[in-house]
């Protein structure tokens, strides 16, 4: 929000400046932030908002970003409709870069919508604590949301970036708008302080709103920050609070861990989860049609959706599962078939007509193209995966076992056989991508662990090996420049270096 400035000046020349404050008039009748932050409402308001650019973000960027931008799902070649560059390049590895800049459209749209979480979270924090309310727990829940909310969308910058301007309060001016690069250090130190303070602000699961930010999803913000930076010892404590001392647990069916369009939402499983509402209201998503196959037709897609006016669709294929997250499966693992299903496209161009797509997304809906089940950011089954990793890192093996085994327990899988450090890690990896699969994990897991180029380099040389085990039709390949770029980082949105000279 702007603030609106009518400020008098005719007196400059016997004034020394026009700042003073009987000069500066904040409009009675415009909508500001001076008039707009004085009671509890506005304050709720506000930080509603500030969860909107969650929608976007997890509908439209973040399974393009970190999941096709993996070795868990890739794009499938429709000839007739033709390449979609911004997507291509981001699952072929091959996002253009120059100076540190690119012009893709899926960098420079996460980009901003993680800012626009910091422009009205900064908002609230830098006017919360000078406002009285009438309810003072009210106030901290509100705060810790705000905190938690800035730390996240720094989280998701600084792992997709590593270096960008650092913004903590709202910008006067041009000038302060334009900071420059914070880097990855000083990004880490904001957002652990930022969860750290949200933490004892905010009320567990039981006593908060559903959807909103809680204290067990502030402590699994601040483990996965702390995991990612390989601070293991400090993860832990945080982890046991969330296993220990809430209500978390694991649905006892994986297919039920994941919401319906309008059930099962919030459910014991989860820890936080972006919500989406079907129907007219502007809050809906519609994941399964960006991620379904094509071209397919009305009756391929009905039995898909559920919905009573199916619509054939033609255009791009995106998400789709590869044949290597199909083979990492084990035998008898009941997630399986929950997370992948198989439709068969008459239309599609090439000799084998099956392909597979997201299945656990695929929740029956009455809108075509207009679905409301919730996306998962953090479920207990993490939890779980997360502590077995750093107890095994911290050399706790025996300890960290049974916590693996509670996930695989669910997947009808025997307990692992892993019984060293280093067999456990790679058990521990293997069984993120199964139980994680498709929810924007992948990418994430490679970069942390140092596993990029050893992952992406020899599923590129397989893809180029032979591109119709990968959904391409006869005759057609992947571009010259794929698996070109594989850099740990994206680079920054050019668009937006135009309105700064410090990137």
């Amino acid at each position: 929000m702007k603030i609106k400035y009518i400020t008098t000046c005719l007196l400059a020349l016997s004034l020394s400046a026009c700042d003073n404050d009987f000069l500066t008039v904040v409009p009675e009748t415009a909508l500001s932030s001076a008039t707009f932050f004085t009671k509890d409402a506005d304050f709720q308001q506000a930080v509603n908002g500030a969860y909107v650019p969650l929608r976007p973000i997890f509908n439209e960027r973040s399974w393009i970003l970190s999941e096709m931008h993996s070795d868990n799902t890739y794009y499938a070649r429709n000839v007739l409709f033709g390449a979609v560059d911004n997507t291509q390049n981001v699952a072929d590895f091959a996002v253009p870069s120059a100076n540190g800049v690119t012009p893709n459209d899926h960098v420079l749209w996460q980009y901003r919508f993680d800012y626009q979480i910091i422009v009205r979270t900064n908002q609230v924090l830098s006017r919360i604590d000078d406002v009285t309310f009438t309810d003072n727990t009210l106030k901290s829940n509100l705060k810790g949301q705000a905190l938690f909310l800035r730390a996240f969308a720094y989280f998701e910058l600084v792992r997709y970036f590593g270096r960008v301007p650092l913004h903590l309060k709202p910008a006067s001016s041009r000038e302060d708008a334009a900071q420059p690069l914070a880097t990855t250090e000083q990004l880490y130190t904001q957002i652990t302080k930022d969860a750290l303070e949200s933490i004892p602000l905010l009320p567990k699961k039981a006593a908060q709103e559903a959807g909103r930010a809680t204290a067990g999803a502030a402590r699994m913000l601040l483990a996965n920050v702390y995991i990612h930076q390989r601070k293991w010892a400090e993860a832990e404590p945080l982890l046991r609070e969330i296993i220990n001392n809430d209500t978390y647990q694991l649905m006892p069916d994986y297919n039920d861990a994941f919401s319906f369009t309008s059930a099962n939402k919030n459910n014991a499983e989860s820890i936080f989860e972006v919500q989406y509402l079907e129907g007219a209201a502007g809050f809906n998503g519609n994941q399964i049609y960006r991620f379904i196959p094509t071209p397919i037709t009305a009756a391929e897609l009905a039995p898909i959706t559920g919905t009573s006016n199916p619509q054939p669709l033609s255009g791009e294929n995106n998400n789709v599962p590869t044949p290597d997250i199909i083979a990492a499966y084990e035998a008898g693992d009941k997630r399986r078939d929950i997370s992948i299903g198989y439709v068969t496209l008459s239309q599609s161009l090439r000799d084998n007509k099956v392909y597979p797509y997201i299945k656990k997304y695929a929740r029956p809906h009455a809108l075509h193209n207009n679905t409301g089940q919730n996306w998962p950011v953090y479920r207990f089954a993490e939890a779980l995966l997360f502590m077995a990793e750093v107890l095994n890192e911290q050399g706790k093996t025996t300890e960290a076992i049974p916590f693996l085994n509670q996930v695989r327990a669910r997947a009808g899988l025997a307990p692992t056989t892993a019984a060293t450090q280093a067999t456990l890690r790679e058990a521990i990896f293997r069984e993120r991508r199964v139980e994680l699969a498709f929810e924007n994990k992948r990418w994430f897991d490679l970069v942390r662990t140092d596993r990029v180029r050893q992952v992406i380099v020899p599923y590129g040389e397989r893809i180029k090996a032979n591109p119709a085990a990968y959904y391409f039709p006869a005759g057609a390949v992947p571009p010259p420049n794929a698996f070109t770029n594989l850099e740990i980082y994206y680079p920054l949105p050019a668009i937006e270096s135009d309105l700064t000279p410090h990137f």
